[in-house]
């Protein structure tokens, strides 16, 4: 008996195999993490801090077991045909770059500025990255979406985050 040409049908299903596996493993990672969860003393109500992690890890499990069963059955997934994207085309890397220093520029000045300036500036910066040339209407928005976030989390949620430099006045 000769062994499989590459690319042929007993091949081309390892890959699938893997990222099954990988889904399980990252489900019941997370499902075992969130079972390890301290009880935390801010818990409103019966749900506790493991919901979500335990749903989300379930989910993930779920997920798993299909795709194995489907890779299995020898289900393949079609490529994306793209409707308005150029499959042939190569990755913008301005674009990424500039969205990786949005990203940067809020991990660094977080703490010095406060969410609602370093939200602002990640949220400008990814709008700029992506696109948009309407300078002062991104700032505007920016500013509103990253206070309104400040006092969802804030107030609404009891998470305190950092709010830097405009202490006393929000």
């Amino acid at each position: 008996m000769t062994s499989a040409a590459p690319g042929s049908a007993p091949e081309q299903g390892r890959s699938e195999f893997g990222v099954a596996l990988f889904l399980g493993a990252l489900g019941v990672l997370v499902i075992v993490e969130a079972l390890l969860l301290p009880d935390s003393l801010i818990a409103r109500g019966p749900v506790g801090p493991a919901a979500v992690p335990v749903v989300v890890g379930s989910l993930l499990v779920i997920v798993a077991v299909l795709l194995g069963v489907d890779v299995a059955r020898c289900g393949r997934g079609e490529p994306e045909g793209g409707e308005d994207v150029e499959l042939a085309g190569g990755s913008d890397w301005l674009t990424i770059g500039l969205l990786v220093a949005a990203f940067a520029a809020n991990a660094l000045l977080i703490e010095g500025l406060g969410w609602p300036i370093s939200g602002a500036i990640l949220f400008w910066g990814t709008a700029f990255a992506l696109g948009s040339r309407h300078y002062v209407r991104d700032a505007v928005i920016s500013l509103v979406l990253s206070v309104g976030s400040w006092y969802l989390f804030v107030l609404g949620l009891g998470i305190g985050l950092p709010v830097g430099i405009l202490r006393g006045i929000l």
